[in-house]
């Protein structure tokens, strides 16, 4: 067993750093909103699904009403779509059902059939419509192979028709659409099952926007158990919508955050830019999410009202919306609007209307708006990123955009701070082109960058060689490392690639007074629905999966520090050891170190204060591993092709679901315990410790 030593004083350290550099990155990919933390249990609810198909710059689009909707009585000619008088004419389609008979009616599938839990309430709602059907009913049921789990009446509105004097003359009583809702509970567990709503009778009525949420999604909006597991992070900030949603396949595709806020009806419903081949999972012209939509459930209100959800004691989670720049998704198109143009000009007002969306006054256009759905206080907005993983090309010009947007913000609201973005790779031609503009620039004006958002999805080995990445950075701008994650071979949540995170944010812990911002990605994954693994939290209908590389973040979130100790160079010769570790003391003059063991057998690591002593201390004491005590070696199954894009096999060799079954997160064992230092710490192989004293 390899004998390591380390001498730590609480009087000797390096920098203050800051305390608050986990944070979040929320996309819309993986199913990670819709059928997701949006605790909408209805699929396609607004009628206004679109096939998704297509490669790199080459598309097809074409709408599908009707996904996820059958009749129950196979006449699927009494299913119609209409859009000559809609709810709403953002989302123009709604659905016109004809009962021929009573008991006749229509279902949805929801994601993967409907999950209900005993004893829980969920409450249905729906926009409804008379055409033909006077005091009739609209019977609400939860089933599952014939057996009825949930249920509920519900009488729909009629209008008297008048005579056909006054039909000519004009007095009769229009027809508008009506509101409904209504709750049902059931007293047993169910998965799998079918949302159906049945006639009482023969006629027809339009339906729109037909939803179901539990009772305890948390502010009505998000599920409980997904958002509970964010909470547990203690997370600094959120970064949000994206990624490449914000970007779109297309500008007409792009993210609107107008778009997305106000009454749900009036949110335009849109394909989701993951529908289509991206990422690194199975690779096909058209994919098994082919109807993965954007309902907008989760818009920008929402994203602002989760942060102040997620904010406690512990800290407050920031606010970071990142804002398109006029700019297409630089790896599916080369579509960018004019810097010249009125158009142009709208992105940036854009930018400056959100910022009072977010702070203004109530009296203010956006201001009130944002009162009136529920928060006349500020949401207290203070970052903003200009642009996701944009890089400079002859086809954009990221420096001059960036340049206009900086002008405008920093005009009306100086206070705010800016983040920029140098591509999606480091250590490239384009990665210092971007940092040399921003540093260039803020010679002249110290605010003109706050932060470089920085991405890194790279091998194991590549974090643990990268260690020391920020010791030399200048400190004149911050870093946002605002998306990475160790990809295995298998590209899957193993402990070694945790490890290796681990150990890249020991060497980011250590530089937190550059590193101010830090976020792992992609964060959420619907098994049997990827897109992309690894991911931080994966989930299905009824279950939660915390990854290895979950409990990394939370080491780091929970057992932060003010001050980094100086260790100098002692860590580098730790590391000739496979030993990776930080030093930091807390505002309670606690010592933290964390310490990730990343060879294959265990060691040990003898502690020495300022005076060569032995460290003897009451203790608390984290230890994460695998669940068995035995990371599995790394190795490449199935899931992965051979191909170096990384691309899967063909969709035809296997399922989205044996898929994720391949890459299945590795368990692990995550234990804290207290006892008494006594000058020597065991560190088992393939471990990350904790040691706060």
């Amino acid at each position: 067993m390899a004998e390591n030593n380390l001498k730590l004083s609480i009087n000797n350290f390096a920098k203050k750093i800051t305390p608050d550099m986990v944070g979040l990155f929320f996309e819309d990919i993986n199913f990670a909103a819709d059928g997701g933390l949006y605790a909408e249990m209805i699929e396609n609810r607004s009628f206004e699904a679109i096939k998704s198909k297509g490669e790199n710059h080459n598309y097809v689009f074409s709408e599908d009403n009707l996904y996820a909707w059958n009749s129950l009585n196979g006449k699927s000619q009494n299913l119609e779509i209409s859009t000559n008088a809609p709810l709403n004419f953002e989302n123009p389609h709604y659905l016109r059902f004809t009962a021929e008979n009573p008991d006749e009616g229509f279902c949805n599938k929801a994601y993967d059939g409907v999950s209900l839990k005993k004893g829980e309430k969920y409450f249905v709602s729906f926009y409804g419509r008379e055409v033909f059907y006077k005091d009739g009913e609209v019977k609400i049921s939860i089933t599952k192979e014939n057996k009825i789990f949930a249920q509920a009446r519900v009488h729909l509105k009629s209008v008297q028709e008048a005579d056909g004097y006054n039909k000519m003359l004009g007095n009769c009583e229009d027809k508008k659409w009506n509101f409904y809702k209504t709750e049902i509970v059931t007293e047993e567990d169910v998965s799998g099952a079918v949302f159906e709503m049945r006639f009482s009778k023969s006629g027809t009525y339009e339906f729109d926007l037909i939803s179901m949420i539990p009772q305890n999604a948390v502010a009505g909006v998000f599920r409980k158990d997904l958002f509970e597991a964010l909470k547990n992070l203690h997370p600094a900030f959120l970064r949000f919508p994206g990624g490449c949603i914000v970007e779109g396949t297309s500008i007409f595709y792009r993210y609107e955050w107008k778009k997305t806020v106000g009454e749900l009806k009036d949110r335009k419903v849109k394909p989701n830019l993951w529908a289509t081949q991206g990422g690194n999972t199975i690779a096909a012209w058209e994919t098994c999410d082919s109807h993965y939509m954007q309902s907008y459930g989760i818009g920008f209100y929402e994203y602002f009202l989760l942060c102040e959800l997620l904010s406690g004691e512990k800290r407050i989670c920031k606010p970071l919306p990142v804002l398109n720049i006029g700019v297409a998704c630089q790896f599916r198109s080369y579509e960018t609007v004019p810097i010249d143009s009125e158009e142009f000009a709208q992105y940036i007002q854009d930018a400056l209307d959100l910022i009072e969306f977010a702070n203004g006054d109530v009296k203010t256009k956006w201001g009130s708006l944002r009162a009136k759905m529920g928060h006349p206080q500020s949401f207290n907005l203070e970052m903003i990123a200009i642009g996701n993983e944009q890089w400079e090309s002859p086809h954009v010009d990221l420096a001059a955009r960036y340049i206009e947007f900086e002008k405008a913000i920093h005009k009306k609201y100086p206070q705010i701070k800016l983040l920029g973005t140098a591509g999606p790779f480091v250590k490239n031609e384009i990665h210092e082109k971007a940092w040399n503009f921003y540093r260039e620039k803020n010679k002249a004006a110290k605010n003109f960058c706050y932060a470089v958002d920085e991405h890194y999805y790279v091998a194991p080995e590549w974090l643990y060689e990268n260690v020391d990445f920020y010791d030399d950075y200048p400190r004149d701008i911050a870093v946002f490392a605002g998306e990475y994650a160790a990809h295995d071979l298998n590209l899957t949540n193993s402990v070694e690639s945790a490890l290796a995170e681990a150990a890249m944010m020991t060497g980011m812990e250590k530089n937190a007074d550059v590193v101010k911002l830090a976020s792992y990605a992609p964060l959420f994954n619907r098994i049997g629905h990827s897109q992309w693994t690894p991911d931080l939290i994966w989930f299905d209908c009824d279950s939660v999966i915390l990854t290895p590389n979950y409990y990394v973040q939370k080491i780091f979130s929970d057992y932060s520090g003010t001050k980094a100790l100086a260790l100098n160079g002692q860590d580098k010769k730790l590391r000739e050891n496979k030993l990776y570790v930080s030093a930091v003391s807390d505002d309670e003059n606690k010592i933290i170190l964390k310490i990730v063991n990343a060879a294959e057998e265990e060691q040990s690591l003898n502690l020495f204060d300022e005076k060569n002593q032995k460290i003897s201390a009451p203790c608390e004491k984290v230890l994460l591993q695998a669940a068995n005590e035995k990371a599995k070696p790394q190795v490449q199954t199935d899931a992965v092709s051979a191909n170096p894009n990384g691309k899967a096999l063909p969709g035809d060799s296997f399922t989205n679901l044996q898929m994720c079954e391949l890459r299945a997160p590795e368990e692990v064992a995550y234990k804290i315990t207290n006892f008494n230092l006594d000058g020597k710490i065991s560190l088992p192989p393939k471990t990350v410790t904790v040691l706060k004293f």
